[in-house]
């Protein structure tokens, strides 16, 4: 391998280790907004929205060492499939990161209404599947795995559907008219979880698109063409 590739491969692994760093704070980020709306903790939430700034930080910098590369370098075919992987991981966890931040915003702006444990549960079972599927994508990133990153949507499927079914837990609080304020707002939250969770179907069909060299959304029961590459 000449120096001029081995600058550049060197390149890319700091690139990765930049969306490790996002992964790791957009988990960190989802699993404290939540935790602050179980908990009614409105500094926790306040904490979560300052803490946005340092993921999109991150991502400004990963976008400005992309650009760098691509302005030093020529990719190859195989070259180009991962920078777009690392570009677009990098735009998926930030918004992860920013959907972190709206839940945090909603704890806020809903401290001084009444609660339903039964909605709070099922944020808390969204929150059990969707902060593992991110940690699943990053680790199909990291090991090129594409097994990994066709398992995603299979775990996705129970997120969709506790989203889904928010609303009957929401029109159940009717007969109280602060609650149900309170519960609407929860249907952006369950939103903005299930969000996450495409998002990180998102980075596993790039990764898939890397491995195998086939552009595709995940349909179910979606297999690689043999000799893909």
């Amino acid at each position: 391998m000449t120096e001029f590739r081995s600058l550049f491969h060197s390149e890319l692994n700091q690139l990765e280790v930049l969306l490790l760093d996002m992964s790791e704070l957009a988990e960190v980020q989802i699993n404290n907004a939540v935790e602050a709306l179980l908990q009614g903790d409105a500094e926790l939430a306040h904490q979560v929205v300052l803490g946005d700034r340092e993921i999109d930080r991150l991502y400004v910098e990963v976008e400005r060492r992309w650009h760098e590369v691509m302005a030093r370098q020529t990719p190859v075919a195989s070259d180009l499939r991962l920078m777009s992987l690392i570009l677009q991981a990098g735009h998926s966890l930030e918004r992860m990161g920013d959907q972190a931040s709206n839940i945090a915003k909603i704890v806020e702006a809903t401290s001084t209404l009444p609660t339903n444990r039964t909605i709070l549960l099922h944020i808390r079972e969204m929150r059990s599947i969707v902060v593992p599927m991110v940690e699943t994508a990053m680790e199909a990133l990291v090991k090129r795995d594409l097994n990994l990153a066709l398992r995603l949507p299979e775990l996705d499927d129970p997120a969709d559907w506790l989203n889904r079914n928010m609303w009957k837990e929401v029109a159940a609080c009717a007969s109280n008219p602060e609650m149900l304020e309170w519960a609407v707002h929860m249907m952006l939250v369950s939103r903005a979880l299930e969000r996450v969770g495409d998002r990180a179907v998102d980075i596993g069909e790039q990764v898939a698109f890397l491995l195998t060299g086939e552009q595709h959304e995940f349909p179910e029961g979606w297999v690689p063409a043999p000799g893909s590459a």
